[in-house]
């Protein structure tokens, strides 16, 4: 990820496997004592790539009745959840014992840890609900400043303690703010409402030598240069089926670094289909800053036959890009 020469590219499963294709996979010869993340990766042959989600809304909070609905509807709505934010307690978000036994791996060379932080979008939208926080750019301005400069205060505290224990290799700021035709808001919407508060978090994330990276879905094309600006080093997953392409990426953006991008639909159309996508990747991951993977989650369209046969010809060409 630093441009440098590397004897092979590693082999990661950055988001897993869908449930169903785990239980898809059981049925067809996966051994059914195996169903952890890591002890699939060994199975796999993948590296251990641990992440740790750090989220600003303790568990006790209440829940929104359904996906997407949020849970205020306005300053008063804050002001009562308040309690259950942004805390940073001996154990939550950052939990003592379990950085301990990351940081020895780390230190082991056995894994590379990250962290991912819900990011400036992606909150608020958490909070207000889909709805309600489109409107709330407009209606609620004052109160999504409010909750941003809360956010990256609690931000700047969290990643002091996790560096207490070790400094992690990269960190995913989660937004989901793409669809598969671009941004859900514009460029004068993310100056305002987000570009200075990645403006505060990222100089501190930097400093510590971590990397930072943006995770979001859809098409991010066009809002990848409001992130360089914003001082971020890269991007992931870069959903293919929403046409994002890496060669144009690339050539946009020369010091990015990226993550992903490998088109799950070829997963399930033969050899031929399979090494045809890594031929696409491995020509921009050979120049560096770059690691192939699944461009999100593994899908239950994708047989145990299928994922073996993805898997020997990622070893093939994780190699083939160092030549």
């Amino acid at each position: 990820m630093n441009f440098k020469p590397f004897d092979r590219l590693p082999m990661v499963e950055w988001a897993m496997w869908w449930d169903k294709t785990i239980e898809r996979w059981h049925g067809e010869g996966l051994p059914a004592s195996l169903s952890d993340r890591y002890a699939l990766y060994d199975h796999f042959g993948l590296e251990h790539y641990i992440q740790d989600w750090f989220r600003p809304l303790h568990w006790d909070a209440p829940k929104p009745v359904a996906h997407g609905a949020g849970i205020l509807e306005d300053e008063a709505g804050y002001e009562a959840l308040h309690k259950y934010l942004y805390q940073v307690l001996d154990a939550w978000p950052v939990n003592p014992d379990l950085w301990r036994g990351l940081a020895g791996k780390q230190k082991r060379g056995d894994a590379v840890l990250w962290f991912t932080i819900d990011g400036f979008f992606w909150f608020p939208r958490t909070l207000f609900g889909i709805e309600r926080h489109f409107y709330a750019f407009y209606d609620h301005p004052e109160l999504m400043h409010r909750m941003n400069t809360d956010l990256a205060r609690w931000m700047l505290r969290v990643i002091d303690r996790v560096c207490e224990f070790c400094i992690p290799d990269f960190m995913t700021f989660a937004e989901d703010m793409s669809y598969n035709h671009g941004p859900m808001l514009s460029k004068q919407l993310f100056d305002e409402f987000m570009l200075p508060y990645y403006r505060i978090v990222v100089p501190r994330l930097r400093e510590r030598g971590i990397f930072t990276i943006i995770d979001s879905d859809g098409d991010i094309t066009a809002a990848a240069p409001w992130f360089e600006e914003a001082g971020l080093d890269g991007i992931l997953p870069l959903e293919r089926q929403s046409g994002v392409d890496i060669a144009v990426l690339r050539r946009n953006h020369p010091r990015m670094r990226f993550i992903g991008h490998y088109d799950k639909m070829v997963m399930n159309k033969g050899e031929a289909a399979i090494r045809a996508e890594f031929e696409r990747l491995v020509p921009v991951a050979a120049r560096g800053g770059f690691i192939p993977g699944v461009d999100h989650q593994t899908p239950p369209g994708v047989s145990y036959q299928d994922y073996q046969v993805y898997l020997k010809l990622y070893k093939e060409y994780a190699e083939k890009a160092a030549k």
